[in-house]
């Protein structure tokens, strides 16, 4: 075991609240999201760059894939249960996930729904 805190249930709903992690939830020791896109390739896209930022943290999510859809989840297995990675990760794929151009910038964006925060 590590010597990493982890969190009570209660504390981590408490913690997702307090990072912004609003669409993230607490089930079955998981900290999880779903993320809709607009199909297969926004899906892919949006798998790429999820395994991109946990490759670069050293902390790896577990995924679940589908088209239209992407489930992602995390815990921290060495301490067995919910550290401060687990929030730390989510707070980067949360930004990068569902970054867009800044309206009125030099970048237009894309026309597309491509990923969405839906439930």
């Amino acid at each position: 075991m590590s010597d990493k805190k982890t969190y009570t249930d209660d504390e981590v709903k408490a913690k997702l609240a307090e990072c912004g992690l609003g669409e993230w939830y607490l089930e079955d020791g998981w900290i999880r999201r779903k993320y809709n896109t607009d199909g297969w390739p926004q899906t892919l896209m949006a798998v790429n760059a999820v395994g991109y930022l946990c490759e670069a943290a050293w902390h790896h999510a577990d995924l679940a894939v589908t088209w239209g859809k992407l489930w992602v989840k995390l815990r921290t297995h060495d301490a067995g249960g919910i550290t401060d990675q687990d929030f730390e990760l989510a707070q980067k794929i949360e930004e990068v996930v569902l970054w867009r151009p800044a309206a009125g910038g030099a970048l237009s964006g894309n026309p597309k729904k491509f990923v969405f925060s839906k439930g």
